[in-house]
């Protein structure tokens, strides 16, 4: 079977310094993985190497989504293919309507796979339902995207994003900074609801207080670039008590 995504010695450049020197890093269908490292191994570069956004250049290796290479795609081709991400700092939209802005999003995915769009009132419904299943405030949504929203709200404002979009791939860059147990609790659990045999997740974080809710499939230590430990649960509660000193070596070097 077609890994839902596959890297392969990938290697990305910012502002002409090499961040990812060589990273291979396999998720099939139906999992989740999470990436943790210290600050500055490139856990961040990979979310937006994956999701395309400008000024990332991927000048090695290789980047599949379905078994196609998207190294080249913009990231609306990535959005509308079914890939997802969670910024760690979600930026405000000021001017325009959480709601309008989701149904413009939906719509645009689904007519990319050929469904037709949702109408006001359906997608009202769909809206209501994931508000409520995540006990996010209904006066949020209409409201200016993250416009004078906590921190913690910008957050539940992507899994509800999420959660709308239904993407095939989703890749949460350090959701779970700055929340507190409450609301990581909502986001995992909103996450948790997601997760499908059709479906897979890439969690960057610090913290094993996140992967006590997700409990991912496989746990990936990213230092300096490349991917230097890979492993279950055990990795990350390692991790928690020794720190990184440990993980120095690429797997199998």
């Amino acid at each position: 079977m077609t890994p839902l995504l596959e890297i392969s010695d990938l290697r990305v450049e910012v502002e002409g310094r090499e961040i990812l020197r060589g990273l291979d890093l396999v998720i099939p269908a139906g999992e989740t993985h999470a990436i943790m490292g210290p600050n500055g191994s490139g856990k961040s570069t990979l979310a937006y190497a994956i999701a395309g956004r400008e000024g990332y250049e991927i000048t090695g290796g290789s980047l599949r989504f379905r078994g196609e290479d998207i190294a080249d795609w913009e990231p609306e081709q990535r959005a509308r293919a079914g890939i997802f991400l969670a910024f760690q700092y979600p930026v405000e939209i000021p001017g325009v309507n959480n709601t309008y802005f989701l149904k413009a999003a939906v719509n645009e995915t689904r007519k990319h796979r050929g469904e037709p769009e949702l109408d006001a009132m359906d997608f009202l419904a769909l809206m209501r339902r994931w508000v409520k299943e995540l006990d996010f405030d209904p006066e949020l949504i209409r409201r200016p995207v993250n416009a004078g929203f906590s921190g913690g709200e910008k957050k539940r404002n992507e899994i509800l994003q999420m959660s709308v979009l239904e993407p095939t791939f989703a890749v949460l860059d350090e959701t779970d900074s700055g929340l507190d147990i409450d609301a990581l609790r909502i986001v995992a659990d909103g996450v948790n609801r997601m997760r499908s045999p059709e479906r897979g997740f890439l969690v960057i974080t610090h913290y094993q207080r996140l992967l006590n809710h997700l409990v991912p499939d496989r746990v990936h230590v990213l230092r300096r670039g490349r991917i230097v430990e890979s492993g279950g649960g055990e990795v990350a509660l390692r991790l928690e008590a020794e720190g990184y000193g440990r993980a120095t070596a690429p797997v199998g070097a």
